[in-house]
């Protein structure tokens, strides 16, 4: 496989991790990709196989810090981590396999003591599930018209309201829901964040629509709920500053992702250019489909080249907001982009399950919505380059 990684790009302790994450994904991950559902989910028992032998691999817990069992790699690690995952359909961050441990993410991380003990080492001994509610029907990449409200009661909150989309809503022992405190301070200072169980009275699971992805999201109907003052996590109004977080964290897992789906789809497309033929030439030797392999190419390393960039900066504790932008509105759409490009060098081929094309293709088109359309952050990101010269 042709690779290009720039002088100190990554550490040599980061390339042989890197190689070995490699060697794991070939072995036990793409030999699987035949035996993927309809909704892109392995049978469980084949799913616990997986779970076991990443245990024995040392792959377990990857961004869970040591002191709660896991490895605590830093982001520029796990970036290469979910990279080399991303190569394989069958662990795409679309569907929650938890292959590699339960799927945590920074605010259960952050929960205090109490909190950690009641939600976060159930998920992680597997116990329990969660999931994050922020979306609406009517406020999804504008969380200032959020209308799910919390209001303050003697003994804690009453939540109601809606939320749409909320992935693996439907196994989740309990939500991670973003609602109004302030309607006057809106976003900045008005949204907080909640723990809510599932079975609370009130917490309803409305519909569910599959998606073209495979999996289906659900609407949570939140009516007169009450919440304790102890579900509330960390401070009243700080909700959105927590969901930014997990934002960031989330672009950067995606622009790894897309990176190794990408590199993954360029790696079949020009071992089949070697190999298909039209009109007495194969198509490595036509210049346009050169083209469009060198393109590609070059989109990947810049793409790749962003997501370390972020990761290493916030592995530093400097802001990687701007840089989250610009992996969302060029990394992750090139990453679309190459995948398109590898389905339409295959023709017919590539819109078939023959190969993992497609269902890449599926996946990697979800994520110019999802973590912040690439339209509404291609505006944020102009707003923070103009702000200076104002």
């Amino acid at each position: 496989m042709f690779d290009l990684t720039p002088h100190d790009a990554l550490p040599e302790e980061l390339l042989q991790f890197r190689d070995s994450i490699r060697r794991f994904v070939e072995k036990e991950l793409i030999p699987l990709e035949h035996a993927l559902g309809p909704n892109g989910m392995l049978p469980p028992e084949q799913a616990a196989q997986v779970r076991e032998r990443a245990q024995k691999a040392g792959f377990w817990l990857m961004d869970v810090p040591e002191e709660f069992g896991g490895q605590g790699l830093p982001l520029l690690a796990l970036a290469v981590f979910w990279e080399e995952v991303g190569r394989s359909s069958v662990a795409s961050w679309v569907r929650d396999h938890g292959l590699f441990g339960p799927m945590v993410g920074p605010i259960l991380l952050g929960l205090n003591p109490e909190q950690r003990a009641r939600y976060l080492d159930p998920v992680l001994d597997g116990s329990k599930r969660s999931c994050f509610a922020q979306t609406e029907p009517d406020a999804g990449s504008d969380p200032s018209m959020m209308r799910t409200r919390a209001v303050r009661t003697e003994n804690g909150y009453r939540i109601n309201g809606v939320k749409r989309y909320i992935t693996r809503a439907k196994v989740a022992d309990f939500a991670i829901v973003m609602a109004v405190t302030d309607p006057e301070k809106g976003a900045r200072g008005g949204v907080s964040c909640f723990i809510v169980d599932m079975d609370a009275p009130g917490v309803t699971l409305a519909t569910s629509e599959k998606t073209l992805m495979g999996d289906a999201p659900c609407e949570i109907s939140f009516e007169d709920v009450e919440v304790p003052l102890a579900n509330l996590v960390g401070e009243e109004g700080g909700g959105f500053r927590l969901a930014q977080g997990y934002m960031v964290y989330g672009r950067i897992r995606q622009g790894a992702h897309a990176c190794g789906a990408a590199a993954r789809c360029l790696a079949l497309t020009a071992e089949y250019a070697h190999q298909r033929s039209t009109f007495g030439e194969v198509l490595a030797r036509r210049q346009g489909v050169q083209w469009m392999i060198a393109d590609a190419f070059t989109e990947l390393y810049c793409a790749r080249m962003l997501v370390y960039d972020a990761a290493r900066k916030s592995d530093d504790g400097q802001a990687a907001r701007v840089e989250t932008f610009m992996i969302k509105t060029f990394g992750v759409e090139a990453g679309w982009r190459i995948v398109d490009t590898c389905m339409q060098l295959h023709g017919g081929m590539g819109l078939t399950e023959d190969t993992p094309i497609e269902r890449f293709w599926r996946d990697l088109r979800s994520y110019r919505i999802t973590e912040g359309p690439t339209e509404v952050l291609r505006t944020t990101l102009a707003r923070e380059i103009l702000k200076p010269y104002a």
